[in-house]
């Protein structure tokens, strides 16, 4: 991703090789393309990017070496630094006494396809150019022992990889992407710079420094400017600084939608109204936008930028380039190569002499290349008169400590000492002990990879400052630990001040809603109920958790109260005032029906079963009690079941009597053979069969899954709502459907026999009774189904009540009148000639 002088460009007049034609024919070759390849005892691999701007690359239909069209300066600098820190190395009496250090530097063109060459190249087993495959590489010797380079993060991805296999070093003196942080893909990847995670540190406090709170960013279409835009939007959202825009750029400026969407761009930024820039990009791509900006007469604004671009030609090379506004940014801390700059003159000097050419190309071609040159044809026409530009502000020293790591590394893994090092083979991955765990001095300064196998020098702030009509680069900070700021150097080119931000600050329980174009416009919307504003994150309510609740526009959770109905309720004393009455007409119903148990009306009403009739519905009626207070898993099904079993065996004795009733008057001829079955005592035996398979589907209902306390969060707004819920519909339905059919079988039995009139009908009370059955229960499921309240309970007791109530009033209390107002009706002659009656009527 980023890095301390990424992509700089070779521009107009001292970075494009010839300035003009006749001075590149003037110029006389020299033998500077030779200089990047000597053998030693341990050869050292390079990758630099001697040029930029591939041939064809597009068009390129097949595997043939890739060519650059222009020469980057840059990149031959720094390799002529890996030059300069072997030559030290190998004339040092310190490090690495009587071993020579060999190189061998190729040309990465900035592009993966040119860089994985040299890196298979460097892979091939030593002395050949074959990679061996083998099961265990333990005791692979590649041609080289280490690598420097490539510049690139979007190289060091690729070629990383490889070299992370064989375990072999590489240190890169310019990748900076934090995913090359990661050791477990990347075991024997090495950088001298800082990731970009620092560098994004350093920008969000500079922002935070000045109170800039609206802002762009704008990052390259790369994985520099991707992955640092990335990191700089995830660490902004710590701090109140708002990001008004965020795009890319095209870095490819050949392609005829660059132009649109450099305009676009601009375009974008001045309606957000913006005064800061965040600018992660090349210096290609940056100075395109900066030319754009001008061109479309954008106001001035305050630019922050890294090392990729700042210490580029722009500033000195485009035209009305002071019209953009202020410049700031951050570059790596480095300081100058003693000797090297000079190194550098004495080379060029030397490179023009025959004898010394001739012996650097016999040197050259001492090492078998595999046909593979250095690619550097362009150097040889290159002077010192136009390098020396660059080379004046060019950052060495990553290089330079990159070349000395490995060789401190060699130094310690080859058991050196002050008189010399033994002669030892040395494996790549050997190296990589000392390379994690040793600090190791370069010019007096002391350097150690840290976990992430990087170092942190820290940054320099700077500013681009014109003053005077001069154009010098202006340190106002630095950053390492903390950042400092000498706000009295820095001349705002532009007004400093903060924009207007289109939103106001929310109240407590309210969260921000994102409005119109800007990411940081919105209004304030309350958090709806049972959610809560977090001071952790202000853009989305948190959710209460299932056992609390909130109201809107809340700050907090509440835990739930339990909600069943309690026995103080005015609605459950009037349901146990309803209760009572009811028990007491039930109670004395069968209580006058016992005195009178031998009178012909009770007789002929079912005699003494009807006092297990009544006393199942006063149990019945006692069970509307197991509907109040708090539920439970045994209360639930005891529910069920006490309902079951009364209902059944109140019903099972109408069906007695409906049977006797359906022989008499439809199967008279059959009567006197099954009569005998459902009168008498032995109707009991009807009773008794009826009770046993409820019994039977009771264990049932308990066996498959009885009903079960559940706590109900949805129903109510505060509250948790404790209900029994039905686990086996099967069960439940089996255990209460059988009832509902012997109901079926009485009322069929019963509601088409007709009587004379103006006498007793025995089969038209059981018709109502179960008439007024099915009608309570069909509003009963109607009703129950739709509510979600405690009035579910009080539906259940009102059921139970209705239902006791209904057959009361139906079946026993005509009965009741007889036997209390109508005595002279309670004679055997009236109930036998009804009987006969409804017999021959029915068989007429």
């Amino acid at each position: 991703m980023k890095h301390f002088l990424q992509n700089r460009q070779i521009m107009l007049p001292y970075l494009l090789l010839g300035l003009s034609f006749g001075y590149a024919v003037a110029l006389k070759p020299t033998c500077l393309s030779t200089q990047f390849r000597r053998p030693g005892d341990y050869i050292i691999g390079g990758l630099f990017p001697f040029g930029m701007d591939t041939i064809n690359l597009t068009a390129r239909s097949e595997p043939t070496l890739v060519v650059c069209e222009r020469l980057f300066v840059d990149g031959l600098i720094w390799a002529l630094g890996m030059k300069f820190a072997i030559d030290q190395i190998n004339n040092s009496t310190s490090l690495l006494p009587g071993v020579k250090l060999g190189y061998d530097i190729y040309d990465t063109c900035f592009e993966p396809l040119a860089a994985l060459q040299p890196s298979l190249l460097f892979l091939t087993r030593n002395g050949t150019t074959g990679i061996g495959v083998v099961c265990n590489y333990t005791n692979y010797q590649p041609r080289v022992t280490a690598v420097i380079g490539p510049h690139k993060s979007d190289l060091c991805l690729v070629t990383a990889k490889l070299f992370s296999f064989f375990l072999i070093p590489q240190v890169s003196y310019g990748a900076s992407s934090e995913k090359l942080s990661n050791k477990e893909l990347y075991p024997s990847f090495y950088r001298t710079v800082p990731s970009d995670k620092k560098l994004v540190e350093a920008v969000v406090l500079l922002l935070n420094k000045f109170g800039w709170n609206w802002i762009a960013t704008i990052g390259s279409d790369d994985e520099y400017g991707r992955g640092a835009q990335e990191l700089f939007l995830r660490n902004v959202g710590n701090y109140s600084i708002c990001v008004a825009y965020e795009g890319l750029i095209p870095t490819d400026l050949t392609d005829p939608k660059a132009k649109i969407k450099l305009k676009e761009t601009v375009e974008l930024i001045n309606k957000t109204k913006v005064n800061i820039i965040v600018l992660f990009a090349f210096t290609q791509p940056a100075r395109a936008l900066l030319e754009q900006s001008i061109s479309m007469g954008l106001s001035k604004k305050v630019w922050i930028g890294t090392e990729a671009w700042l210490l580029s030609d722009i500033a000195s090379s485009t035209s009305n380039i002071q019209s953009i506004g202020t410049v700031l940014g951050f570059i790596m801390k480095a300081s100058p190569v003693p000797g090297f700059q000079e190194y550098v003159a004495d080379l060029f000097t030397s490179v023009q002499q025959d004898e010394f050419c001739q012996e650097s190309r016999v040197e050259y071609n001492r090492m078998a290349s595999g046909g593979l040159g250095t690619a550097c044809n362009q150097c040889n026409h290159i002077s010192l008169h136009d390098i020396s530009p660059i080379l004046s502000r060019s950052q060495i020293q990553p290089v330079h400590i990159a070349v000395h790591s490995v060789a401190h590394a060699l130094h310690r893994a080859l058991g050196c000492t002050h008189q010399g090092c033994p002669k030892a083979t040395i494996r790549s991955w050997q190296l990589l002990h000392f390379m994690n765990t040793f600090t190791f001095t370069v010019n007096g300064q002391s350097f150690r990879f840290d976990e992430s196998h990087g170092t942190n020098t820290g940054y320099k702030l700077i500013l681009w400052d014109w003053k005077n009509g001069t154009f010098t680069y202006l340190p106002v900070g630095d950053y390492e630990e903390s950042l400092y700021i000498n706000k009295s150097q820095i001349h705002f080119h532009t007004a400093d001040k903060k924009v207007k931000r289109c939103f106001r600050e929310c109240k407590p329980g309210q969260i921000r809603q994102i409005k119109g174009f800007h990411l940081c416009c919105y209004d304030c919307r309350d958090c709806p109920e049972n959610t809560f504003y977090s001071s952790k994150d202000s853009s989305t309510c948190t959710p209460c958790l299932e056992h609390q609740w909130s109201p809107v526009r809340s700050t907090r959770c509440y835990d739930r109260s339990e909600r069943y109905l309690f026995w103080n309720e005015p609605l459950t004393v009037a349901l146990l005032t309803l209760t009572s009455i009811t028990l007491c007409l039930t109670c004395l119903t069968a209580v006058l029906f016992f005195k009178n148990l031998e009178t012909p009306v009770v007789q002929a009403s079912g005699g003494d079963r009807n006092l297990l009739a009544l006393s199942a519905l006063a149990l019945l009626c006692l069970s509307s009690c197991l509907y109040i207070g708090k539920p439970s898993d045994r209360l639930c099904t005891t529910q069920q079941v006490v309902y079951a079993l009364c209902l059944n065996a109140c019903f099972s004795t109408f069906l007695a009597k409906s049977l006797e009733i359906t022989l008499l008057t439809e199967f008279p001829r059959w009567a006197p053979t099954f009569l005998p079955w459902v009168t008498q005592r032995r109707a009991w035996l009807v009773v008794a069969l009826c009770l046993l398979t409820e019994c039977l589907l009771c264990f049932s209902y308990l066996h498959l899954g009885p009903d079960g306390l559940r706590s109900d969060y949805k129903s109510l707004r505060s509250e948790v709502l404790l209900v029994c819920d039905t686990r086996s519909w099967l069960a439940f339905a089996l255990m209460h459907g059988y009832n509902s059919c012997l109901a079926i079988v009485c009322f069929l039995c019963t509601f088409m026999v007709d009587a004379p009139g103006k006498k007793y009908n025995v089969a038209r009370g059981i018709t109502f009774a179960f008439l007024i059955y099915f009608i309570i229960w069909i509003f009963f499921v109607a009703i129950f189904a739709t509510l979600k309240t405690v009035l579910r309970a009080v539906t259940q007791i009102s059921t139970i009540l209705m239902l006791t109530l209904g057959i009361l009033g139906t079946y026993y209390i005509p009965k009741c009148y007889i036997i209390l107002l109508k005595p002279d009706l309670n004679t055997v002659n009236y109930f036998q000639n009804s009987i006969k009656e409804e017999t021959e009527g029915d068989s007429q």
